[in-house]
């Protein structure tokens, strides 16, 4: 199983790929953003109650008109390679999500492309910090979160609390831990992200509710499979009697037209 999942992983340069073509569209559009953020949407995409249509949520995450051609990107082949890029990460989230794990350090566990900001900021030189001004730094998993919280905002809908009662407080305590993530780390810095060896980066409050987060994506993804999606309600009309005009506008009564 594991060396499945190796095989459909995005590799680092497949990241910088992704990384370039939104850069790209930012020349464009200011609001595109980043990926991490579109890391968490498309997390949250995949454990959604009801699959979303791409054009659906291209239009929401990057603007693009679901009726024309997308007018951020250079050309086709930029567009078509994004996609394809998009596509194979998300096939690679949802096969982690579907995995039997039990602990997130599994080879097969969903892990999330996030970064560590204050330690890449750390790493450059005291003239590049101070180019930076005073620009705030995105906490530790921070824009994954707020990505992941987008979509689910924008499609309320479809993650609206189920009738059973238990269903929706799993569903309500799922995404509070994913809302904690949003919030800024303001505890003391006692943890490295990525090293061991490393200058602190987050706290440790920040370290626990990153992996309660990411226990919750597991958790909707399985809430939401086994309820199903949803069943649109269905508004019966009033027949016509059988002596009444037919509805279809035949001039004929109901009863020899449409009620034969």
């Amino acid at each position: 199983m594991t060396s499945e999942i190796s095989d459909t992983n995005l590799q680092p340069e497949q990241f910088d790929h992704l990384d370039t073509i939104l850069d790209d569209l930012r020349t464009r559009d200011d609001e595109t953003p980043q990926w991490e953020f579109c890391e968490g949407f498309l997390a949250a995409l995949i454990c959604c109650r009801k699959t979303i249509d791409p054009a659906d949520y291209f239009s929401v995450l990057l603007g693009l008109d679901p009726d024309g051609e997308p007018p951020l990107f250079t050309d086709e082949a930029q567009f078509v390679l994004f996609t394809k890029l998009w596509l194979q990460r998300w096939s690679e989230v949802a096969l982690a999500l579907d995995a039997n794990v039990e602990t997130l350090d599994d080879a097969r566990a969903y892990q999330p492309e996030v970064m560590d900001l204050r330690g890449a900021i750390a790493a450059l030189s005291s003239e590049q910090r101070a180019e930076m001004g005073d620009a705030p730094i995105p906490s530790f998993g921070q824009i994954w979160a707020i990505g992941f919280m987008y979509a689910v905002e924008s499609w309320p809908q479809e993650w609206a609390a189920p009738r059973d009662r238990e269903a929706s407080k799993a569903l309500d305590a799922a995404l509070q831990c994913v809302v904690a993530l949003t919030e800024d780390d303001t505890d003391p810095l006692t943890v490295a992200a990525f090293d061991d060896g490393g200058e602190p980066t987050m706290s440790e409050q920040r370290l626990n509710d990153f992996a309660e987060a990411m226990w919750a994506v597991y958790d909707l993804r399985d809430l939401w499979r086994n309820i199903g999606p949803r069943v649109e309600t269905v508004h019966r009309t009033d027949a016509p009697g059988r002596n009444d005009p037919c509805s279809c506008d035949s001039g004929k009564k109901y009863k020899k037209c449409c009620g034969a």
